[in-house]
């Protein structure tokens, strides 16, 4: 630590002038997030985070706290200092991570005690998911809940003793009984006295976590009955009143959404048509979509959509992009296509590096008037600044569409909604339908523009491999079911920053940042990139995608699969070693990696025809167990189970050279909705050839007399070949059984 605290409580390290240099080293650019200055208004303290990438671990680099990142290295020191380890777990857009970063980790009192008796070590839980994984698996042992920030005290062995999420400084703060200071004295105090018995506490604990956490064996493989059960689960929690499963905090849950509109094309139940298009239609309308840029906030606080966590996750905006996409092929909505269409323009011009790569998060607060920060100051307004925009004359109008009131509906502002539609507006106002549609359009460009001179949301530039395959997913599908060449660029030059500059000797890296790529790969980090890959493939982009989803497949399955129970682990063989191997059987905000995992084997499997990785898809079914047949815990595996039990279809394009009708025939495969299938889209001629070691479905295909042709195999069958974008659109719905059985 640099610097002096407190009667001199806070100690320089002799690696101080190291952490200085590092700080120099940042450049001009560097803008310390400091609070603690000294009189030239330079930090007063720098901690063993200064050298580190992470937005999330530089916010804390300057606190009196002397931090240090995640490894060997800390725990090393508790052993030879003999002191406890305090894990603070976050990521940088957590509204109350900055709470408690201000609150308790820049308090001079409470970061003296933290240095005197523990070995502080912070971790940004979106660049090590594998460290916060198995710490909020102890963390929902011990509580029976999870959430960030996650205060952990270890012992230097990395047992775990004490596990919370927030606390205040010190009891009474906040209406709370105990706060942290008190927790890390008492926890401390009976450490220094009591070390052995303390440690075999731990060491007891641990043993019992692991045995709770230990790989199941393998159950039997489910069957249609898994999907019912599932779909059964999401309709009993259902709201179907606002849309969306349970109760306040409300969360959009697109994998549980993919699940209905499978569930919808399988068996024709209305139910699961009606939860899909009517949550959808809702979180349009509510304050969780910004509707102003585009883009959906975290979560809604309450159970109308109405409120939302501010920040805005990639993970998330990914995810809902294909969600409105799918529930515009299903439904025909405009409405539908628009939202996707403003996710996408929002990530594009908002969230996209100069090198292609997306970036990975924007904060909840932003400066408000007094230069202070504010949980959505940016995103709320007052009747006021709606007029001192777009003028008298249209501001009821607007206020009324967007639901403005001077009293608000979150401290004193308002978080924009749009409840009524165009045609109740023309008829309240006595105005044309075109006139009010023209006037709103006009006003939500000004104010977005107005917006944008406001002091925006921190962006946390980092680039993670598994957020950018999803994001790149969703382009795909964008450019496909819209029609827009320019999606499929964004996509590709994402993909290829990701491929060309995440990658070490072969192996994927978890994130890039500060102009690096660090930190090993986990699971997901292949699964979502090799899952983009394979869309990308699919759209005909070309078999080099094809090719690198394979290469992604065969180290994932050489690093991470469990031979014995089948499945997959979420860190690597040669990973670092923590207290146990996690699995992920959880779709959350983000699906599972072992979901994303059987969707890509089937996938691989139709394509390439290689048995092995059905059979593979089959053990991660086996190896998920019971939480397979619960629908709110895994849905994007039951809809990898839906393609399992289907006869996927097949759809091979074969241009004449130049590629003449392939757009076309793309356009109306991608007007409908048949989500189990495979395509591929080769040019006559050589490509054949090489496409054929690979997909051996293109082999001998060509182009019936000089157009474009479509081949539509579903199974063991092939229905007759389609050579124009009308007859593939029929024999597609004849193949998939659209709305109708599945076989």
């Amino acid at each position: 630590m640099v610097g002096g605290g407190a009667s001199g409580a806070i100690a320089t390290p002799p690696a101080a002038s190291d952490r200085v240099a590092a700080m120099r080293a940042k450049g001009s650019g560097y803008r310390p997030h400091a609070r603690h200055r000294d009189a030239n208004g330079a930090p007063r303290f720098v901690n063993g985070l200064i050298s580190e990438t992470s937005a999330y671990l530089l916010q804390h680099a300057h606190n009196p706290v002397d931090w240090c990142p995640w490894g060997e290295a800390a725990f090393s020191r508790a052993r030879d200092e003999g002191k406890l380890v305090l894990l603070s777990v976050g990521y940088s857009t957590c509204h109350w991570c900055h709470v408690m970063e201000e609150e308790s980790f820049e308090d001079l009192e409470v970061a003296a005690l933290i240095n005197r008796s523990f070995v502080a070590v912070k971790v940004d839980r979106e660049e090590r998911p594998d460290v916060d994984a198995v710490y909020m698996a102890v963390l929902q042992a011990a509580t029976g809940h999870g959430g960030w920030p996650m205060t952990l005290v270890l012992t230097p062995e990395r047992e775990p003793i004490f596990a919370a999420t927030y606390l205040p400084a010190r009891g009474g703060d906040r209406g709370a009984r105990i706060g942290l200071s008190e927790v890390l004295e008492q926890v401390a105090g009976e450490w220094r006295r009591e070390r052995a018995r303390v440690g075999e506490r731990a060491r007891h604990l641990l043993a019992r976590l692991q045995g709770l956490f230990a790989p199941a064996g393998r159950g039997p493989l489910p069957g249609v009955e898994a999907l019912v059960r599932g779909f059964d689960a999401l309709d009993m929690s259902f709201d179907p009143t606002h849309g969306g499963f349970g109760d306040a905090p409300k969360f959009p849950r697109p994998a549980a959404l993919e699940l209905c509109g499978r569930i919808a094309r399988r068996t024709g139940d209305e139910r699961a048509l009606t939860m899909l298009l009517h949550t959808l239609r809702s979180m349009a309308a509510g304050g969780i979509h910004d509707q102003l840029a585009g883009g959906f906030h975290r979560y809604a606080v309450d159970d109308q959509w109405a409120v939302p966590h501010f920040e805005k996750m990639l993970y998330d905006n990914a995810q809902l992009a294909s969600a409105y996409l799918e529930g515009y092929q299903i439904s025909g909505e405009p409405a539908f296509a628009v939202v996707a269409r403003r996710i996408l323009d929002y990530v594009e011009h908002e969230m996209t590096s100069a090198a292609g790569g997306f970036f990975a998060a924007t904060d909840a607060d932003s400066a408000g008037d007094d230069g202070e920060l504010e949980e959505g100051r940016y995103f709320t307004w007052t009747p006021a600044e709606v007029q001192e925009v777009i003028g008298p004359a249209r501001t009821p109008l607007v206020c009324a569409y967007y639901g403005i009131t001077q009293e608000g509906n979150f401290e004193g502002r308002t978080v924009l909604s749009a409840r009524h539609s165009a045609a109740e507006l023309a008829a309240a106002y006595g105005m044309p339908q075109p006139e009010v549609e023209e006037a709103i359009e006009a006003a939500r460009a000004s104010l977005h523009e107005a917006r944008r001179r406001r002091p925006a949301p921190l962006l946390d530039g980092k680039i993670v491999a598994a957020w950018n395959g999803l994001m790149v997913s969703a382009f795909v599908k964008g450019s496909e079911v819209l029609g827009d060449a320019s999606y499929l660029k964004v996509a590709q030059a994402a993909a290829g920053f990701v491929w060309e500059h995440m990658q070490t000797d072969g192996r994927l890296c978890r994130t890039f940042s500060g102009g690096k790529a660090r930190h090993p790969g986990c699971l997901d980090d292949y699964t979502m990139l090799a899952a983009a890959c394979i869309d990308l493939y699919e759209t005909g982009a070309g078999l080099a995608w094809l090719s690198r989803a394979v290469v992604l497949q065969q180290v994932q399955d050489a690093q991470f699969l469990d031979a014995e129970q089948g499945g997959y682990f979420f860190t690597a063989a040669d990973a670092e070693p923590l207290p146990w191997r996690d699995k992920p059987h959880h779709d959350g905000a983000e699906p599972a990696a072992s979901s994303v995992a059987a969707w890509n084997l089937l996938r691989l499997s139709e394509l390439t025809g290689d048995p092995v990785w059905r059979r593979r898809a089959q053990e991660v079914f086996q190896a998920a167990g019971e939480a397979l047949t619960d629908g709110m815990a895994l849905p994007k595996m039951l809809s990898a189970l839906d393609f399992y039990l289907d006869a996927p279809v097949h759809v091979v394009v074969v241009t004449p050279p130049g590629g003449a009708g392939a757009a076309a025939m793309r356009a109306a495969l991608c007007r409908e909705y048949v989500p189990n299938r495979v395509v591929s889209i080769v040019e006559e001629g050589p490509s054949v050839a090489a496409a054929a070691a690979l997909v051996p479905a293109v082999s001998d295909r060509v182009a019936i007399g000089g157009q474009a042709t479509a081949y539509v195999c579903r199974g063991h069958v092939c229905l007759e070949p389609a050579v124009s974008p009308a007859a593939l659109t029929l024999t597609l719905r004849r193949a998939a059984g659209i709305w109708g059985a599945v076989d």
